[in-house]
């Protein structure tokens, strides 16, 4: 895992869940920012050429390590793999299709440990400037 005072970066072992076959082992690369302090970015290597995207709330993932989370899009909750190790399992859905992915909880949990040093639950607001953030959204 990569960090700095502001950001965090880790690589995460998947596996995509796939009915009556194999699960298929992937990466994500995981991304946070003090500068976006409520969501973590997710780019999950897919052996495609560009990676597929998306972006979680923290405290999404965060509450779906200990219970189930989430509604339409994006599911977290906990689950044990076969050999009683705790994982973590991520369903995503959009117009393009659905995915379920699983993880062991640990380098999880690190990585958002890693966060809330960076930017401490419930300071979140203290990150954003919200001046900016309007400007931003007035210019576009």
């Amino acid at each position: 895992m990569n960090s700095s005072d502001t950001t965090a970066t880790a690589e995460l072992g998947l596996r995509l869940v796939v009915p009556e076959r194999t699960a298929v082992p992937l990466v994500a690369r995981l991304d946070y920012s003090a500068e976006d302090p409520y969501a973590i970015r997710v780019a999950f290597h897919t052996g495609e050429e560009d990676p597929v995207e998306w972006i979680f709330a923290r405290e999404l993932l965060t509450v779906g390590i200990v219970r189930p989370v989430g509604e339409g899009d994006v599911r977290v909750w906990p689950s044990k793999d076969e050999h009683g190790e705790r994982n973590v399992c991520i369903a995503l859905s959009s117009p393009f299709g659905q995915a379920e992915f699983d993880t062991q909880v640990s380098p999880l949990a690190e990585f958002l440990h890693r966060t809330y040093e960076i930017v401490p639950a419930g300071q979140e607001a203290q990150f954003v400037d919200l001046d900016e953030e309007i400007q931003q959204h007035l210019a576009s």
